[in-house]
C-alpha cells in the first residue's frame, strides 16, 4: 500500500485580488505564517491582507508539488481563477 504524500499545493488570494501559489507540508500552519507579521511568511504577501485560502490539493511528492507550482505561476490570472473555481488540478498540470 502506497503512503500518501504530505505535500500540498495551495493558493492564497490577497485583498487586492492577486493570487499567490506555494507548496507546503502543512497548509494551515503555512497560511497562518503568511497572515502573521512574523518573518516566516512570504515577503510577497506582507501587507496584502486580509488573505484568503482559496485552493489546496495534495500532491504525490515534493517533486510533483514543485513542478506544478512552477506551471501554475506561469498561468494568467484568468487561468488561475478557473483552476480555483474547478476546485482541482486538471490532468495536464499533474
Amino acid at each position: 500500500m502506497k503512503k500518501l504524500s504530505s505535500w500540498f499545493l495551495y493558493m492564497i488570494e490577497c485583498a487586492d485580488g492577486r493570487l499567490y501559489t506555494g507548496i507546503t507540508t502543512d497548509v494551515r500552519r503555512r497560511f497562518e505564517e503568511h497572515g502573521s507579521d512574523g518573518s516566516k511568511g512570504a515577503k510577497a504577501l506582507r501587507g496584502k491582507g486580509p488573505l484568503k485560502l482559496v485552493f489546496q490539493q495534495q500532491m504525490k511528492d515534493r517533486s510533483q508539488a514543485s513542478v506544478v507550482e512552477s506551471q501554475i505561476k506561469k498561468l494568467t490570472k484568468q487561468q488561475k481563477l478557473a483552476l480555483v473555481k474547478a476546485g482541482a488540478l486538471s490532468e495536464e498540470l499533474l
